[in-house]
């Protein structure tokens, strides 16, 4: 039987490795592993000891913390309904956004964040 944490851990491999376009096997390639093993790990079939987490988080560019983000969080409002869902980077479309967002040129970047940010206040 998976264990929360580790599907929590190989979502958040799977989708910083999505979100910078790198395919499995070019992970397992810098790994040293194949990538059927990057699989087992991204749905928390198989558990990633310490050191290769290490490996792929140096290999994805983050720091190992980072997988272990959002662990126990669920962002909630006022009323106790949920504002953000508990997995938001599970949503393709929210992982395409971001991909899109950081792809425009940073001064249009900040603008449309500065839009973002007063259509959400008005909601």
């Amino acid at each position: 039987m998976t264990h929360p944490v580790d599907v929590h851990v190989g979502k958040r491999v799977r989708h910083r490795r999505w979100l910078i376009g790198m395919t499995q096997q070019q992970l397992a390639e810098q790994v040293g592993i194949k990538f059927q093993q990057i699989q087992k790990y991204e749905t928390g079939a198989n558990r990633v000891s310490a050191s290769r987490l290490w490996d792929i988080a140096e290999a994805l560019d983050v720091p190992v913390s980072f997988f272990f983000e959002g662990l126990d969080e669920q962002e909630k409002d006022t009323s106790g309904k949920s504002v953000v869902p508990a997995d938001i980077m599970g949503d393709k479309e929210a992982l395409d956004l971001v991909r899109s967002y950081y792809a425009i040129p940073e001064n249009q970047r900040r603008r449309l964040f500065e839009l973002a940010r007063v259509l959400s206040d008005v909601a």
